[in-house]
């Protein structure tokens, strides 16, 4: 979806952002993040095609995937969907607040 990307056998969630889940993957009880999934996606795959990516990794999260700010060129793809409206920055997975630094306007609250 537009917050999750693969690189070889890698899954990397970008940190500290959640983007619309595709049909059938928001979890009972769980409130998930409004919005189409798709665009959001479509938009992800269009920033990564701006210049070679860049990984900054940050650990691993409780489903085995690398927690990641990721940059194609000199975009930031968490920065990037949070502009484009097609993900919501959470605070809470903002390891040391790493994004906030890094896009300060687009994570104003």
């Amino acid at each position: 979806d537009g917050d999750t990307i693969r690189c070889g056998d890698e899954r990397i969630r970008l940190l500290a952002i959640d983007a619309p889940e595709l049909p059938g993957h928001c979890r009972a009880g769980r409130e998930c993040v409004a919005g189409d999934p798709f665009t959001s996606t479509d938009s992800l795959r269009q920033i990564m095609g701006q210049g070679p990516l860049t990984i900054r990794r940050f650990g691993v999260d409780r489903y085995g995937r690398t927690l990641a700010m990721v940059s194609a060129g000199r975009t930031d793809l968490s920065c990037a969907q949070i502009e484009r409206g097609h993900a919501e920055y959470v605070r809470r997975w903002d390891n040391d607040g790493a994004v906030a630094r890094t896009c300060p306007d687009a994570v104003a609250e």
